[in-house]
């Protein structure tokens, strides 16, 4: 185990440094939004400017790396996160935040596919499944750790994006010192749209519906928190277990993954995720039944977008899965840019608890077209799916394509190995 992350330990502390700044600015912006009196409907308008930087990001910084290199690259995103995320107090501004976000989520992006490029060069086929599942961990408990950070300081005040900037611009440190070589980046150009679906409607619906789920709850979960009068503190809270559970039910998601028809797994979460949004929905702001709510609708948020994945590559032969994953990764985009535009207007017309109308009824929707799936094409035999292995929406299709090539040979020795026997 210590020689699996002996080149790549660097890459990971980095990582959780980034993580921790990034998951406080996500949340900072619904607090001093709140302070700000900026409306529901401005800054969901802020939110999605994340997502289009973020998909943009996706898209060029692969040709940027090809350019002038991947270490100067990276160094440069880097500076340029680090001076966003200290300039938000300095214009408070709907316009100038979203512009401000536009840039933020474009250098995240970027560094994304530094960073993943990075960790798949290092990898080997025994280790990469070991490696982006440590990547993915040291991702949300970077997420979760931002949130604790939060109380050190007020919302009202410049500290905490400064301390935000800090961790960003430390958190190159560790990586660009380390003596791991630059990659080449390589990323296989998204397969259309309309190949996708006809290859797997269901993935390609529901990593539509599930960008703007998750769009939604990482981006208006925080301005819900302010707009229905909780703490800076419980707002925190609220946010981490939004992402705690999604730590705590990949597993068990993931196994029963393996197991069974994906497509009933697809439907049963989409199921826990609609109930828990109803008991958000209907409790309204009962502080605990709003955490458990919180845990349960975030916790199988992640756990669908990688099973999503795992069925869609079910459908594909291994040369078709890079195409597909930049196509699945650029649907998940679009969803995120539209889900906070809308859950924005519903608050603003509707009131703050319609953030949880929205998306409880768009895992409604995700369960009722899983079901309706079920009665137009066969279930794929367990024995002949894909392994399962946790990605996070965040992740590049850098990750993503690295995922895919690990379950298809995972699976493919599985076979053999029962072949055997």
């Amino acid at each position: 185990m210590f020689q699996v992350f002996s080149g790549v330990w660097a890459l990971l502390i980095g990582i959780v440094l980034i993580m921790l700044g990034n998951g406080m600015h996500f949340t900072l912006i619904g607090l001093r939004g709140g302070i700000e009196e900026f409306s529901a409907a401005e800054l969901a308008i802020v939110t999605s400017g994340y997502f289009v930087g973020f998909l943009s990001g996706a898209r060029y910084t692969p040709v940027l790396i090809r350019r002038v290199g991947h270490v100067r690259v990276f160094a440069a995103l880097g500076s340029f996160m680090s001076a966003g995320l200290i300039s938000f107090p300095l214009l408070t501004e709907p316009w100038a935040w979203t512009l401000l976000r536009l840039l933020v989520g474009f250098c995240m992006s970027g560094i994304y596919v530094a960073a993943e490029s990075w960790l798949n060069n290092a990898a080997t086929n025994e280790t990469r499944g070991k490696m982006l599942s440590a990547y993915m961990i040291a991702q949300t408990l970077g997420i979760i750790g931002a949130q604790g950070l939060l109380s050190l300081g007020d919302a009202g005040t410049s500290v905490l994006f400064i301390g935000a900037s800090i961790l960003v611009s430390i958190s190159f440190a560790p990586i660009l010192l380390s003596v791991a070589p630059a990659p080449v980046v390589e990323v296989a150009k998204p397969m259309p749209l309309r190949k996708l679906f006809l290859g797997s409607p269901l993935g390609t619906v529901g990593i539509f519906l599930l960008g703007t789920i998750y769009a939604t709850q990482s981006g208006m979960g925080a301005v819900f928190g302010t707009q229905i009068g909780l703490s800076a503190s419980q707002i925190a809270l609220f946010v981490a277990m939004l992402f705690a559970g999604a730590l705590l039910l990949q597993y068990p998601i993931g196994w029963l993954s393996d197991q069974m028809d994906r497509r009933k797994l697809i439907f049963a979460a989409a199921c826990i995720g609609l109930a828990s949004c109803t008991v958000g929905w209907v409790t309204e702001g009962g502080l605990w039944p709003l955490m458990a709510a919180a845990f349960f609708a975030g916790g199988v948020t992640t756990p669908l977008y990688a099973l999503l994945l795992a069925y869609t590559n079910d459908f594909l032969s291994a040369d078709e899965m890079p195409a597909a994953s930049g196509g699945l990764v650029f649907t998940f985009g679009l969803g995120a840019i539209g889900g906070p535009l809308a859950t924005g207007w519903a608050m603003q017309s509707i009131g703050p608890f319609a953030f949880w109308l929205v998306l409880g009824a768009t895992f409604g929707a995700i369960a009722f077209y899983a079901l309706y799936r079920m009665t137009k094409r066969s279930p794929v035999p367990v024995s002949q799916t894909e392994s399962y292995l946790g990605v996070l929406p965040t992740a590049s299709p850098v990750a993503v394509e690295a995922a895919g090539a690990w379950a298809a040979e995972q699976a493919e020795a599985e076979r053999e190995a029962d072949a055997q026997s």
